[in-house]
């Protein structure tokens, strides 16, 4: 690949950013972080249509940046790492190990790379690589609270030198109402570098929906559109609209509808035909 110019503002472009982004603080953190998650798809769409992801800065800005692209975690958030550091953020890369929801099963290490910030002397966790049901903007890392955002609830309770970030979801929400784990973490500081080998193995095994399903999702202002295998959901909020109510609609899509959906509703355009896979999961034989 030839030289990138990996440029600030061109970035803050892609994600339609428009305020001033002249010195950190917590309300340029909070925008940038919400303006990424409506930009920019989580996806793996790469691996389903014959490329290979690799964890080089510059090749993550020309995919992410200039050509519209969306990624994994290990593309979303080392590229929004280098955003926030370029901004002036203090920035912690740290490792996640995602709970499996049907299985029960954590990851592996460094199967989910996330990101501290301290600005201020309070610490933040950010996020743009998970997809559902993964935050809006930045929790905060000095509280085992509530943290409401919308019609959600989340919190990050710490045992020992772990952290667990949960949410609520909707028909549970409440002080008394069952949390679900989404993944664990300690804040030893990594480095981009240790998440290779777990890259490579989220595009080659069976036990990794990424490789097991072809996935697109983004969020919108009323909810969050989602394409996998020959499928799109549509996913609208509670809102008056709704009914105070989640509604989820789903149709199918024929392999010839696909490359269309992508391009009209997430505005993605693949360099090579893309093969829908929707397989099941082989669950690791180890828990974490």
């Amino acid at each position: 690949m030839t030289s990138v110019d990996m440029d600030v503002e061109k970035y803050l472009r892609r994600i339609g950013f428009g305020g001033s982004a002249a010195e950190p603080s917590l309300e340029l953190l909070r925008s940038v972080h919400s303006c990424h998650l409506l930009s920019v798809p989580f996806e793996d769409l790469t691996v389903h249509s014959g490329g290979r992801v690799q964890l080089s800065l510059p090749e993550l800005f020309h995919k992410i940046v200039n050509q519209r692209r969306g990624g994994f975690c290990f593309e979303n958030n080392s590229l929004f790492s280098w955003l926030l550091m370029e901004l002036g953020f203090q920035v912690t890369v740290l490792s996640g190990q995602v709970k499996n929801s049907l299985t029960g099963l954590y990851g592996p290490p460094h199967d989910h790379v996330i990101m501290m910030v301290h600005l201020e002397g309070r610490r933040w966790l950010c996020d743009v690589g998970f997809g559902v049901p993964g935050f809006r903007v930045p929790l905060s890392l000095d509280t085992g609270g509530l943290q409401e955002q919308g019609h959600r609830v989340y919190r990050i309770r710490k045992s020992t030198e772990m952290h667990f970030m949960e949410w609520q979801k909707e028909e549970n929400r409440g002080e008394a109402g069952d949390w679900t784990e989404i993944y664990k973490f300690t804040l030893e500081p990594r480095r981009l570098e240790d998440f290779t080998e777990m890259c490579q193995y989220h595009q080659s095994s069976p036990s990794s929906i990424f490789f097991c399903k072809s996935l697109c999702t983004v969020l919108k202002p009323y909810g969050r559109l989602t394409y996998i295998g020959r499928k799109l959901t549509t996913t609208r909020f509670p809102s008056e609209a709704t009914g105070g109510v989640l509604e989820t609609s789903t149709r199918d899509l024929t392999d010839e509808e696909i490359p269309h959906v992508l391009a009209e509703e997430f505005g993605i355009v693949l360099p090579s035909p893309l093969i829908p896979k929707d397989e099941t999961i082989t669950p690791l034989p180890v828990l974490y």
